[in-house]
């Protein structure tokens, strides 16, 4: 029996709610051959079922599409549209504020609240002229939305600040007014919560590895 099934041409097609649902099913699944089921299942949007009737060496060529797409460094993606809505890429990053950094810092390495930090990094785009956009405030509560934004742009974003090797201490306490610097160099230096800039690049790097699927 044939089964039609639709694989991702790139990681644009495949959002963070799948690639979370993965996570968790690889964090419980340890058999290699149902994980590769699950993996199809989730990123091709197809019942585990019909899974079930692809050819041997149809099924392992879908999952080699599928692992290497994980595998390659990504572009910074800019902008993409989701629900009829223009997102930008935080264009002015040495303007955060001190709430925008402490979200960004908290979630980046928690894939539980991922779309948390793409909050951050990723707002409506209010004005834009050519190449040149401005992004809505910051809010708390609108990264519900988020949950369904492309994966690319998810990759991209968390590549670019380990990649820039960005000193976001240096960039906020240049941007801040004294008192908010200070209250900022006591969260840098805790020690007690764990928290600071090497905390922030520590979690990057976590996180750029575990964006590699692994079924071994």
């Amino acid at each position: 029996m044939n089964t039609k099934i639709q694989i991702p041409s790139s990681l644009s097609e495949i959002t963070l709610k799948q690639y979370k649902k993965f996570l968790k099913v690889q964090k419980n699944v340890k058999e290699e051959k149902f994980l590769n089921a699950k993996m199809i299942e989730i990123f091709c949007n197809i019942a585990l079922d019909k899974v079930m009737l692809l050819k041997l060496k149809d099924s392992q060529e879908i999952i080699s599409i599928l692992s290497n797409m994980f595998n390659e460094k990504p572009k910074l993606v800019t902008r993409f549209k989701l629900n009829k809505v223009d997102y930008g890429f935080h264009p002015q990053l040495d303007e955060l504020t001190l709430g925008e950094y402490i979200d960004l810092d908290t979630f980046i390495g928690d894939w539980e609240n991922m779309e948390k930090a793409m909050n951050v990094l990723y707002r409506p785009v209010t004005i834009k002229l050519k190449d040149k956009y401005n992004i809505d405030d910051y809010k708390l509560g609108t990264e519900v939305a988020l949950i369904d934004m492309p994966m690319d742009a998810v990759m991209s974003s968390i590549f670019f600040l380990w990649s820039l090797g960005l000193d976001l201490s240096k960039i906020m306490t240049n941007s801040l007014e004294q008192e908010e610097t200070e209250i900022l160099t006591q969260y840098l230096s805790s020690q007690e919560s764990g928290v600071g800039i090497n905390q922030f690049m520590d979690s990057l790097k976590g996180t750029l590895e575990g964006l590699k699927i692994s079924l071994n």
